[in-house]
């Protein structure tokens, strides 16, 4: 059996993460509320944030910003392929997803980007 975050989106996840990017107000607003609810309980939370610093970045290529805009709409879906409720592998499919969005763009996540999101979540610069 395949792992869920493998398999390519369904129709209906495709919808839902295009509505989701349609409002880009919204779509921060939930990003905020949902990182704030579960946060400490992601290892990739540095990731995330700083792929949401390029994407809402006005010098991002729109190309970058669409695919990045896409795997933080799918971090912030209610229904995804694993539920975010379970311990460990709730999470998984997200981390996937940012992880493929990321390695597609990962020359537009600068440094800067970095920094921010280190700063956001209150972590020191690395030495």
């Amino acid at each position: 059996m395949s792992e869920p975050f493998t398999k390519p989106f369904t129709k209906a996840e495709m919808d839902a993460m295009r509505n989701a990017t349609r409002d880009e107000s919204d779509l921060k607003r939930k990003f905020w509320d949902k990182l704030r609810r579960v946060g400490g309980r992601i290892p990739f939370a540095e990731d995330l944030v700083a792929a949401f610093y390029c994407a809402t970045d006005s010098s991002t290529p729109s190309r970058v910003k669409i695919i990045l805009m896409g795997a933080i709409a799918y971090f912030i879906l209610p229904t995804d392929a694993v539920a975010d409720i379970l311990p460990l592998l709730g999470f998984a499919d997200d981390a996937a997803v940012l992880a493929a969005a990321i390695t597609q763009v990962a020359g537009s996540i600068t440094d800067a980007h970095r920094a921010k999101a280190r700063e956001t979540l209150g972590k020191s610069d690395p030495a």
